[in-house]
């Protein structure tokens, strides 16, 4: 506030659509969380509201009353003290009055009325001190009584605050749009499991019996036929890639098994992709081994392509699309270029019979390519279909997530799609002796050359995982807390305190763009605090879970990502009506059934925070060192119609009993990609296990896949935890 006096009209105009109900407008601005709830006007309440100004992190409150005849009354600053506020309030008279508490920057208020009925309005931090840390309970009781008392104060704070419901009580079920494929599809196993648990049982015991044959297929094909060593080490690398992004990326929603399925849906992409530029070099009568079937055709048949999931996607999970957190977008075009990168390279690799001399070695992000020539010189740097696909999605998900930031996000997509492009072409072009232009060189230098792009990469995804958690935090009104007391409080409150100090003194009349660069650079310090203290929370809460056993840890991934989901819709939403998946009273029952599991359950709903605990993979995939290309190009690495045509040369120079190998391989392959990776649902007790191993075999193949393994060794090293990690939080 200006050090000359602020009137309470001014103050009541910004904040206040009348003496006893905030602005709808101004609640709207910066996704502010807003709870009613009914308190006797005494001590505990100015403690409550001092306490919301701590957490806010400032020294000092502005109070006013808000009736029409208090108008031009001065504001009062009144520093973070119960003794003065009260002091303040009974200075008014004896006649209890409605009255303001805000913050200096209007982010945050608390509306007081002569009645029982007060509401809080601001970050989630702030309302928490006021009405408990489990935010929706709060508000479902709120209107609960508003319905049971059914008074026109009640009832029209219930529907001005989104309170009252989802429907009448009359209703038969909840309004919204109906499930799509893939809900019907999820609602479909859940079922099965609970109806059919012994057929479940049997299932996932044939499908860990499966997967393990599987990985022995793999390791004794090469055995038979020669060339087959390569799918082993293209699996594993595809593996350690789609584990560090996912590890990465603290905001997902998807799970790490259907990352898996979309990079099978990308390998299988591979054949009708071939087929498409065979038709377009027929159609431009040439040669498909010539130059413009290697750059032009190839490289934008394949670009384009492999972004096919997230259309196939929109028409089959339409409601799930609308869930998605922006590095899901991420995720799901690096899964499609991974799967891709896999089946373009084995089938090279195979049909040349030795590995692509090209094909970096290292460990983060796998899968690029170096061209270099017979002097050692570097010619073109490819960082893989996985980077580059991921980074293209990676802008579509900041540009589809964050379009209320502006519209200079909507130009993330064509630069990354061009980047992408420059750098597949000119890869393709030196390997088929060309160069690029020379406009097209400097425009490809000036992204980077290549080499820039997995850090290019990684930053979008840091943006996108600060990006998603600032959008959870708006909806903390409907998603349930984590169990625990927040870490890093005083963190979140000097970041707060120091974006009130600085908004202030942020001038109203300057250009609406300046104003609005200078507002995003103070509110960075609050993204980044609430980021790393949300992050920090989920691993505290993995951590407890870990040591009560791998049952306990499942359950807590699967509802910290299922709790992303449900966030992130409805943060997208934006008030529009839209389904829960799952139900919000299935949520809030396994919110509160794993914090007493933790032993953090509260009274009156759930307190707490939740951690969750990761681990990367290690990748022991042994590929040769880049070399120079021969003056024949024989061993260059092939596009996807080349690669589809060299396989198809090799296969017709096998046996019949080499052709099953070559296709129990490939059966191997989808297998371990498709089935066997999610988070196990089902555990063997030790105590049954003991008494009759014979029967419980069959669970334990059940929840160890070969993709499972990671789960249950994870949960094994959980046990041998020290008591202590239990303190990593507080109720």
């Amino acid at each position: 506030m200006e050090e000359q006096a602020m009137l309470a009209r001014d103050l009541v105009l910004r904040v206040c659509a009348g003496a006893t109900e905030f602005d709808p407008h101004w609640i709207r601005a910066d996704g502010k969380v807003t709870t009613p709830f009914l308190v006797p006007r005494d001590r505990n309440l100015v403690r409550a509201v001092v306490a919301a100004g701590r957490a806010m992190g400032v020294d000092r409150l502005l109070v006013c009353r808000t009736r029409p005849e208090f108008s031009y009354d001065p504001v009062t600053e009144v520093p973070l003290d119960t003794d003065t506020l009260i002091d303040l309030v009974r200075g008014w008279g004896p006649v209890p009055t409605d009255f303001l508490v805000c913050v200096e920057d209007f982010s945050a208020a608390v509306l007081v009325t002569a009645d029982e009925l007060t509401v809080a309005a601001g970050p989630a931090d702030f309302v928490r001190e006021l009405v408990g840390a489990d935010i929706p309970q709060a508000r479902a009781h709120f209107g609960a009584r508003a319905r049971a008392e059914g008074g026109s104060v009640l009832t029209r704070a219930a529907q001005l605050y989104d309170c009252a419901g989802t429907g009448a009580r009359h209703a038969r079920g909840p309004r919204g749009p109906g499930p799509d494929l893939a809900e019907r599809l999820v609602r479909g196993v859940d079922r099965a499991r609970r109806r059919s648990p012994r057929a479940v049982r049997s299932l996932r015991a044939l499908r860990g019996a499966w997967g393990w044959l599987m990985v022995v297929a793999l390791l004794v094909a090469p055995l038979a036929v020669p060339g087959l060593e390569a799918a082993l080490p293209a699996l594993a690398a595809a593996f350690v890639l789609l584990l560090q992004l996912a590890w990465l990326a603290r905001s997902r929603t998807v799970s790490f098994a259907a990352l898996l399925r979309v990079a099978a849906f990308g390998a299988l992409l591979l054949w009708p992709l071939a087929l498409s530029e065979a038709a377009v070099v027929r159609l431009l009568g040439t040669d498909p081994y010539g130059v413009l079937g290697y750059t032009y055709v190839a490289v934008s048949v394949e670009e384009i392509g492999k972004l096919l999931p997230l259309l196939f996607l929109a028409l089959a999970a339409r409601r799930r699309l609308r869930r998605l957190a922006a590095v899901d977008f991420l995720l799901l075009a690096a899964a499609s270029g991974a799967g891709f990168q896999l089946a373009e390279r084995l089938l090279t690799e195979v049909s040349l019979g030795g590995p692509d001399l090209s094909a970096d070695g290292g460990l983060f992000l796998p899968g690029g390519s170096t061209v270099t020539d017979p002097a050692g010189t570097v010619l073109a740097v490819f960082s893989g279909h996985a980077v580059t696909t991921g980074l293209v999605g990676a802008a579509l998900g900041l540009a589809v997530v964050g379009r209320r930031y502006g519209a200079w996000v909507r130009l993330l997509p064509p630069v990354a799609l061009i980047l992408a492009f420059l750098e597949h072409l000119n890869l393709n072009a030196r390997l088929a002796n060309a160069a690029l232009h020379p406009a097209s060189d400097l425009v490809h230098g000036l992204l980077g050359g290549g080499v820039l792009t997995p850090w290019l990469l990684v930053l979008l995804l840091l943006c996108a995982v600060a990006m998603d958690h600032r959008m959870i935090a708006t909806a903390a009104e409907s998603t349930p807390p984590l169990p625990g007391q927040p870490p890093l409080a005083r963190l979140r409150r000097w970041a707060r305190g120091r974006s009130v100090a600085m908004r202030v003194r942020v001038p109203a009349d300057i250009a609406p763009l300046f104003r609005r660069m200078a507002l995003s650079w103070v509110d960075l310090p609050v993204t980044l605090a609430t980021t790393l203290s949300t992050i920090v929370h989920e691993l505290a809460v993995a951590t407890i879970a870990a040591r009560r056993g791998p049952g306990v840890l499942c359950d807590t991934w699967r509802f910290l990502r299922l709790r992303r989901g449900n966030a992130m819709g409805e943060a997208r939403s934006a008030g529009r009506p839209r389904r829960h998946h799952p139900s919000q009273e299935e949520l809030t029952r396994q919110s509160r059934e794993l914090a007493r599991r933790l032993g953090l359950a509260a009274t009156g709903g759930v307190t707490g925070a939740v951690a969750a605990m990761y681990a990367a993979g290690v990748y022991a995939a042994v590929t040769a060192p880049a070399a120079p290309l021969g003056p024949d190009g024989n061993e260059r690495t092939a596009y996807a119609f080349v690669a589809l045509d060299r396989i198809q040369g090799w296969l017709g120079g096998l046996t019949a009993v080499e052709s099953a190998w070559a296709a129990a391989v490939v059966a191997a392959v989808l297998t371990l990609l498709l089935s066997g990776n999610g988070v196990p649902y089902a555990h063997p007790r030790m105590r049954e296990f003991l008494r009759a191993p014979t029967a419980n075999t069959g669970a334990i193949l059940g929840m160890l896949a070969p993709g499972q393994a990671g789960y249950a060794v994870l949960g094994l090293v959980g046990l041998l935890l020290p008591r202590r990690v239990d303190r990593l939080l507080t109720r």
